[in-house]
């Protein structure tokens, strides 16, 4: 049985971080790739996300960062405006 998907941006964003850990399913990552295609601003939360998810990876392999520091990232990195 085939799927048809047609995300919104909420809903994109509800996958953002599955979809980078490469967790979903194949016709969800396309429908997934072509939202963004169409749609900048969760273009740029996407590519966003991956460069932090990937600096951080690189850094934590470094540098344990302090339980308050991680707090302030994922505090600077909410989005809940974009769940309204």
């Amino acid at each position: 049985m085939t799927h048809t998907y047609s995300l919104t941006c909420q809903e994109l964003l509800a996958s953002i971080s599955d979809y980078v850990d490469g967790s979903l399913s194949p016709e969800l990552c396309q429908e997934i790739e072509r939202h963004i295609r169409g749609c900048e601003n969760c273009r740029v939360v996407l590519d966003t996300t991956t460069k932090t998810l990937y600096l951080y990876r690189q850094s934590a392999e470094k540098i344990a960062l302090p339980g308050e520091v991680q707090e302030r990232l994922m505090s600077a990195l909410d989005l809940s405006e974009f769940f309204k």
